[in-house]
């Protein structure tokens, strides 16, 4: 299954967000693809890097979620969109799936928040995983990934890929923590034993790169700049490393029982 990463700059103007989301459907469409993803808040610019939270209004965020649909359901692919969400009098930093008709099959709320998160968002409980055709794939989002125990259920679950959306950027580049970043996006592939794909904005200096990884945690291809990261991704037969990781695994999650 072919996937794309279609990462661009976000920003407050919803409208131009959207310009280069439809690019990137476009784009991935072209190249095969059957699922695109973007990434944290893509739709809305995450806020207050790159938008601000009172001016992102339930509404607009509807209909930003309507015209993504009607994109999806033009390109016939699945679409993993990063926005914000509003649920009842809640509002979610989430990442949305949305299916070849257009219709949403499955949402993840980012569950680890601190600081701007903490103060504008309320957290989620779980879930995230949905499959396409045959392939079992999680979501993850950003902050996340610096808690193994968020990435436990997934592995519980058998999922064979996660998908993080990220909006981790500096405003000069930061090569130290885009490599312990890194380490933590490879280490969280190697100890489930799943391919891990992440994709980060490009509105300021990434910190994560927009990258896939193996189920061994080893880097198998990485965006440069604006490009859409295409990734064949395919479901490897058990060898003898990834077996024994996934047989202790199992065995320490049963004594926490």
């Amino acid at each position: 299954m072919r996937i794309a990463c279609c990462p661009f700059a976000s920003g407050p103007d919803m409208e131009e967000n959207l310009r280069h989301i439809r690019a990137g459907i476009r784009t991935a469409a072209e190249n095969g693809a059957r699922l695109a993803c973007f990434h944290e808040c893509a739709l809305t610019g995450y806020p207050p890097i790159e938008s601000r939270i009172e001016n992102i209004q339930a509404e607009a965020c509807a209909a930003g979620v309507r015209a993504v649909q009607e994109m999806a359901r033009e390109h016939g692919l699945f679409v993993l969109l990063g926005t914000v969400m509003y649920i009842g009098s809640k509002r979610h930093n989430s990442a949305l799936v949305l299916d070849d008709t257009g219709t949403a099959i499955c949402r993840y709320d980012k569950q680890a928040l601190w600081g701007w998160d903490e103060e504008t968002f309320a957290p989620g409980n779980g879930g995230g995983v949905f499959t396409i055709d045959g392939v079992k794939i999680g979501i993850r989002i950003c902050f996340d990934v610096r808690f193994p125990e968020l990435f436990r259920p997934l592995f519980a679950q058998g999922v064979d890929l996660c998908v993080l959306p990220f909006s981790d950027t500096a405003k000069t580049p930061d090569p130290e923590r885009r490599a312990i970043l890194t380490g933590h996006l490879r280490t969280r592939a190697a100890e489930n034993v799943m391919q891990i794909i992440s994709v980060n904005s490009l509105s300021r200096h990434p910190t994560v790169p927009t990258a896939w990884f193996d189920q061994n945690g080893r880097l198998l291809r990485e965006a440069e700049g604006k490009e859409i990261l295409l990734c064949d991704v395919t479901v490897p037969k058990e060898d003898f490393g990834m077996r024994g990781r996934r047989i202790n695994a199992q065995k320490f999650l049963s004594r926490e029982k």
